[in-house]
Parts: structure tokens; sequence; C-alpha cells
């Protein structure tokens, strides 16, 4: 039935260019009604109830669609990058990497562990996805999701074959499977200027240097006792030994402190109170002190620490409640405080499309839906937009 408000014919001009990415009549026709039941009402996603809302009595052909039929995803993802990148992409744009957790009973579904999730603020048994979103002005548009699959499921030939995890899908740790992703965005065309992630990925030195190498500016969070040099820290050459052999190592001009240490040498009084929006309830504020530091991620030294690397930001945030975040980013030297603030808390608007992917188009009905069918959902979903390996 035809939507009077028109919603059904801006719906068909939509999914046209996705449509005809798949080129296959069967997966032409059925790709639409699968879309339409991720987008209206609805409290469950999965295959059952979705079919009963968009094609009653057709639950088996809608679910082949969904996870046997073999096709790749190259065009349909390139479809939706280009869109994307229509809206929002362009050098003023953020790419925000994050993770979210999909909560799991049991230990059947693949790449479920114990492990920290999000949705529910501790340990538990669930999914970890790496999550990608572009945004432009607190406007978020999730452009990719990539299961984690944990190491103990990597090396577990026999737990693999049972679901079907691919030969070729191996361990790789978050900030990696992130990177890659950074990667292939901008290989394909996607647009952006500055990439944000939490400590989860900031306190790891290869991937603030890989996402340095993509020419990006990057704000990431960081722990408290992250080792930091002062701005003017070098390397040099100790000085001869008088006996003994002569030391080839450089070593570094002044010591590490932690970022929570540099930030407390600041006093009181370097606190400023910014407000970087408006929220429903008022303006966001917090308090923010910046120190213009070095990294200690250069070369390592003999005792394994490393020398002064490239100088950054280190931007502490103190909330109302008297929590303090630590944050690291490369913006120039001359950046303003209100510039560094504002790129660090733009980092929030993921969580927004973490919650509708989840409530709206039932993220997580749609993974537990081929975590159940086992076999080759897993190959299923590496050609499915957003879920990989799932």
């Amino acid at each position: 039935m035809k939507d009077a408000s028109g919603w059904d014919r801006r719906f068909d001009r939509f999914v046209a260019p996705f449509v005809e990415a798949w080129r296959h009549k069967k997966r032409r026709h059925w790709a639409p009604l699968y879309l339409r039941g991720l987008l209206l009402p609805g409290e469950r996603k999965s295959i059952e109830p979705l079919a009963a809302r968009v094609a009653p009595g057709h639950d088996q052909e809608l679910r082949h669609f969904v996870s046997e039929s073999a096709w790749d995803e190259e065009a349909i993802e390139q479809v939706l990058l280009d869109k994307a990148d229509t809206m929002l992409g362009g050098d003023d744009a953020m790419l925000i990497i994050d993770d979210t957790a999909l909560p799991k009973k049991g230990t059947e579904s693949v790449g479920v562990a114990h492990q920290y999730c999000g949705a529910l603020g501790k340990q538990a048994n669930c999914q970890s996805l790496v999550s990608l979103t572009l945004a432009k002005k607190d406007v978020p548009l999730p452009i990719s999701l990539r299961l984690y699959l944990p190491e103990a499921w990597a090396v577990d030939g026999e737990r693999r074959a049972k679901v079907g995890v691919p030969d070729d899908v191996t361990f790789r740790p978050k900030w990696r499977i992130a990177l890659d992703e950074v990667r292939r965005l901008k290989k394909q065309g996607v647009r952006f200027g500055t990439a944000l992630a939490d400590a989860g990925y900031g306190i790891c030195a290869e991937f603030r240097r890989g996402l340095t190498d993509e020419g990006l500016l990057w704000a990431v969070g960081i722990v408290s006792e992250q080792k930091l040099y002062p701005v003017n820290a070098r390397s040099r050459m100790p000085r001869p030994a008088r006996i003994g052999r002569p030391r080839k190592r450089p070593v570094a001009t002044h010591a590490r402190r932690s970022a929570k240490e540099i930030i407390a040498q600041q006093g009181e009084k370097a606190w400023r109170r910014l407000s970087w929006r408006d929220g429903t309830k008022g303006p966001l504020e917090a308090e923010f002190i910046a120190v213009r530091v070095r990294a200690a991620d250069g070369p390592e030294t003999r005792d394994r620490a490393h020398l002064p690397g490239a100088e950054a930001w280190l931007v502490a945030e103190r909330r109302h409640n008297g929590e303090t975040k630590y944050h690291l980013t490369n913006h120039p030297a001359d950046a303003s405080l209100m510039a560094l603030a504002s790129a660090i808390k733009a980092r929030w608007s993921c969580e927004q499309a973490h919650q509708q992917l989840k409530e709206e188009l039932g993220l997580d009905h749609f993974v537990a839906t081929f975590a159940q069918l086992g076999g080759d959902a897993v190959a299923l979903l590496s050609a499915r937009p957003f879920v990989e390996h799932a």
C-alpha cells in the first residue's frame, strides 16, 4: 500500500541506486522489502516479525535473501559511501571511531566473549563491533561496522568451522580494524579531515601515527597515566662514559610524566569553563585545560621507554561530577582551546547513531538472526553494509 504522505515515493528514490547495484532480479525485489521492514514501526526487526509486516507468508524467501543468497557487497557499499560523502563529506567532516556492543547469552554467537560492554557499562558476555561514523555539525551517519573477532575465537579452528568463519578472517586488534577502515574509506572517496576516538584506541601510538600518516587531524582519549614529555624535550646522545663501552642509543633530555601530573602542575587558575553547544536542557559546559607536550612514542630506548615524539596538545576535561578525562590531539600549535574542546566533544554524536541503529533499525536483532543460523552466516554478513563477520 502506498503511503499518502509521500514517504513511499521518497523511499523509492533513495533506494533506487542500491537496488540497481544488486542487479539480480530476485535480490532487487527483496532488498527494498527488507529495507522497508527495518524502517517501518515494529519492535522486532528479525526475519519472522519483519516479514509479517512487509511480506506476509514469505518469511522463507526473505530469509533466503538475507542469509543464504551470495552477492558482492562492494558495489552496494560504494553507493552508500557516495551518498554519505555527498551529504556530509568534506575537509570539515569528522570520522568518529568507537565501539558498540551487543549483549549476548551463551557461547555460540560469532565473536561472543566476556568483554567490556558499553551498553551495560561493565564486563559482560557480548559481541563487540568497531564503528566508524561520518559526522558534521552534530549530524552523524554510520558508514562502517566491523565485528571484532577475539583472539580466542580466531585461533579455535573447531569453533570457527562450526559457524563458518572464513579462512581469511584472522585476529586483528580493534585499533588495526579501525585504521584499516580509515584507509579503505579514504580510498573509496569519503572525505573527512579529522578522526576522533576514545582511549581504547588513543593509547595506541601506532594507531595515532597511522592517522597522522593519512594526513588527518586527530583527537583521541588517553588514560591519566599516559606518559608524556614537555614540549621542549628532545633526544640526544649521552656524554661519553669515562669507563665501559660507548653508549650508542640516544636518551631524552627531560623526564617523562603522566598526563595527570602535567595537568595538576598547571594549577586551578588554568582551568577555563567552555560551552561547546546548546543541549535540550541548556548549554553543555565543562572545564578545560590544554598544554603543549610531546608524546612518549618515539624510538624505544634501552630500558624499553620511548623517546619524545611529535608535538601534540594534552587536553584535560573536568566535568560537573568532578570526573577528569584526558585527551591528546595533533591540532596545530595555534589552535584555540575552544577548537580543541569542540573537536573532542564532537565524538559523542556517534552515540546517537548507535542508539538509533539498535532501537530504530534493530541492529542487535539483525546480528542475532545470523548468529543463530550458523554455517555460512559469517561469510554472509561480510557482504552486508555495516556489519562484517557477525
